[in-house]
């Protein structure tokens, strides 16, 4: 079963003391189970934005002792910075992340809530997904009027607080507490200092726009609806929040956005529509800075998207797509980008043993050859497929950017983007293999002292090794998966490649054969015959097919050799 794992991001307003921002670090570090991803300090805006993980029942429990060390160090009425906010921690949302549901976070959201307003006595707003009523689903309704406008918000009784002392608290303000999806904060940097300029231009962007006035809409009356509230004329982004501010630590003045749901409006999109609004109006962006962490897929979207504008293959190396969308969003331009650092997937996986496919090549001869039984017969045969499959997404890409081929690089890009989802799925397994075999000897070293402690150990071997034997055989499907874009790319890639197509099917074919050698000795230590004989049959039928995958690959190679002779 699946870990629930929720994200909090929660936001204080302290950006320039070091030392009470890691007295709250520190509490949440102190909780067990959590991991913190990132801590990010802004001196203009006197806000940190920290970022954590873990389960639920322990990111709570942090969350709560970051609020309460909050309210202790930070004194709001000493306040001041560029960016909205109402409360030593400004807001504090969680994020599901895996395992767990939206639904089943607005409860613990609502709990956390509950616990801040009733122990620490401070007054607390549900928002998003955790709110009680639409009006409080969005954050700038909640926070509206700031720290200054709080002590007369809590006076009316339509802004009653869902937690806590409708109460001003003079020292902690308000805190919103929410549910949310993950969300991105992108700051767009502009050749300018004009805040003005800026506000234009995110009020250009911002799904919510700008109030829409009588007459010139610069300096005319704006309008109202019956309910007195302004007319907006929408903006062109969905899901984005924004605002302009000058950043005097920079030197420049950005468009600061919050992308509420990126699989909406992606930061490669919203990136773009700044600069066609900037262009506009007569600016330029020079970069663009995230603030916290973004997710793997932002980033390689990104990276796929600029490479389409180029009209080049999209099917290279997550590497590469990172080191395109750094470029092309201009992340580098006020901080160097640290993907280990900014990307959360790199930052959740941690400084832990490293990996077998991280090693180096001779690194990874030498692990195998050494006394240890792992790597072994199985790593290496994944690792063959991978290597086959990348000679086809090689052929792919070139024959992208064959010259007089132009029109054909969306055809070939997308072969090699199947390409290297193959490869990457055969890598991941180069470790699971060895993770198998590792579960095996964990099993085989359990207690045995009873026979109550015999039969667990027996079973706990029995399921290990079945969990080996099946891996291989993952192993053999996603590499025969890989037979289509060598065929492919033997029959109508670049002629020049031609070989290096058919040497990868050779290595798919070895590693289908190594994999399925390690079925067959996984198998015999297995006592549910119905298992062994299913799985031994699927794995030799897909043994045969694959000899006439690479014999008919094979044949088509000595074709188009003997034309040429």
């Amino acid at each position: 079963m699946e870990n629930k794992v929720i994200e909090c991001v929660p936001n204080f307003s302290e950006g320039r003391d070091p030392g009470i921002i890691k007295q709250i670090t520190d509490v949440i570090e102190s909780v067990d189970g959590i991991k913190l991803l990132d801590v990010d300090p802004g001196k203009d805006t006197n806000r940190t934005v920290v970022t954590f993980v873990g389960s639920p029942e322990s990111v709570s429990e942090a969350a709560f002792l970051a609020v309460r060390k909050a309210s202790e160090v930070i004194d709001m009425s000493k306040h001041y910075g560029e960016h909205p906010r109402m409360g030593a921690t400004d807001v504090c949302p969680l994020v599901p992340v895996s395992g767990i549901t939206m639904e089943e976070t607005v409860v613990y959201a609502r709990k956390l809530a509950e616990r801040i307003g009733t122990e620490l006595g401070i007054p607390v707003y549900c928002y998003e997904n955790a709110a009680f009523e639409e009006k409080r689903r969005n954050l700038a309704n909640c926070r509206k009027g700031e720290y200054e406008g709080l002590k007369l918000k809590l006076e009316d009784p339509e802004w009653k607080p869902d937690f806590g002392p409708a109460v001003f608290n003079s020292r902690s303000g308000a805190t919103a507490v929410g549910a949310r999806d993950f969300l991105v904060a992108f700051n767009v940097n502009l050749n300018t200092t004009s805040v003005r300029r800026a506000n234009a231009i995110a009020y250009d962007v911002r799904e919510n726009g700008r109030p829409k006035r009588e007459g010139d809409q610069l300096t005319g009356r704006i309008l109202k609806d019956k309910n007195g509230d302004p007319v907006m004329i929408p903006g062109s982004l969905k899901s984005v929040k924004a605002i302009g501010w000058y950043i005097q630590e920079y030197g420049v003045a950005q468009i600061s956005m919050n992308l509420t749901n990126i699989s909406v409006t992606p930061v490669h999109v919203a990136f773009d529509e700044v600069c066609r609004k900037a262009d506009e109006r007569g600016l330029r962006v020079t970069g663009s800075e995230l603030v916290g962490l973004i997710p793997l897929k932002a980033m390689l979207d990104a990276g796929r998207y600029f490479l389409r504008k180029q009209q080049r293959s999209t099917g290279v190396a997550d590497e590469e797509l990172i080191k395109i969308a750094v470029k092309s969003l201009g992340l580098n331009d006020i901080s160097i980008f640290k993907p280990e650092e900014k990307i959360i997937e790199f930052v959740m996986t941690g400084k832990g043993k490293k990996k077998l496919i991280e090693l180096d090549l001779k690194a990874f001869m030498n692990e195998t050859a050494s006394e240890s039984p792992a790597p072994g017969g199985g790593s290496v045969s994944a690792y063959m497929g991978a290597l086959g499959m990348a000679l086809g997404t090689m052929v792919a890409n070139l024959s992208s950017h064959k010259k007089g081929w132009d029109d054909r690089w969306e055809e070939f890009s997308a072969w090699a983007e199947k390409g290297k989802i193959i490869q990457n799925e055969l890598l991941a397994l180069v470790d699971e293999d060895t993770e198998a075999f590792n579960r095996i000897m964990e099993a085989a070293g359990l207690p045995k002292r009873t026979e109550e402690e015999k039969s667990a150990r027996i079973n706990a071997i029995q399921t290990a090794t079945k969990h080996a034997t099946l891996i291989p055989f993952k192993v053999m499907e996603t590499a025969f998966s890989g037979y289509e874009v060598i065929s492919a790319m033997v029959e109508i890639g670049n002629p020049n490649s031609i070989t290096d197509a058919a040497v990868g099917a050779l290595a798919i074919r070895s590693c289908i054969k190594g994999a399925w050698l390690n079925v067959r000795i996984n198998a015999s230590g297995i006592s549910d015959r119905i298992f062994v004989d299913d799985t031994l049959k699927k794995v030799g039928e897909l043994l045969s097919k694959s000899d006439e995958k690479e014999s008919e690959i094979i044949k088509i190679v000595e074709m188009k050799f003997n034309k040429k002779e």
